[in-house]
């Protein structure tokens, strides 16, 4: 996902999800490059800058900040859970789109990360 401040992303990702770092080879500003996020056994987050996000897309165009071209979701175990997921999203800047509410299928909330990246946590 395209990224503007490597440090910001960084600190949100483990702040506010909790993921864990991948990768051993350290960039000048002290961070792995590339810069991803364990999600699921191998399965990683990568994040890269805006301005080196081209090489990745060729000539598809990315989304315009602010638009959401998929939902990045995490699950977990309780409706407690995804209350104090939502709170630690927040306080680490994450912009709340969806306070907690139970839906039909779910007991969910969303938001999105700096870079405008629109996250759902969810328990059945």
């Amino acid at each position: 996902m395209p990224i503007e401040d490597r440090r910001r992303s960084y600190d949100f990702y483990q702040e506010a999800l909790g993921l864990r770092p991948v990768g051993d080879e350290l960039e000048a500003d002290g961070l792995p490059e590339p810069l991803q996020f364990a999600l699921a056994d191998g399965i990683n987050l990568m994040l890269i800058p805006t301005g080196g996000f081209g090489w990745v897309l060729g000539e598809q165009p990315a989304a315009a900040q602010g638009q959401s071209e998929c939902i990045l979701s995490l699950r977990v175990d309780s409706v407690e859970a995804v209350d104090a997921q939502a709170a630690r999203a927040a306080a680490a800047g994450a912009k709340e789109v969806t306070a907690p509410t139970q839906q039909p299928w779910a007991y969910l909330a969303t938001f999105t990360d700096p870079d405008g990246h629109l996250w759902m946590v969810s328990a059945d």
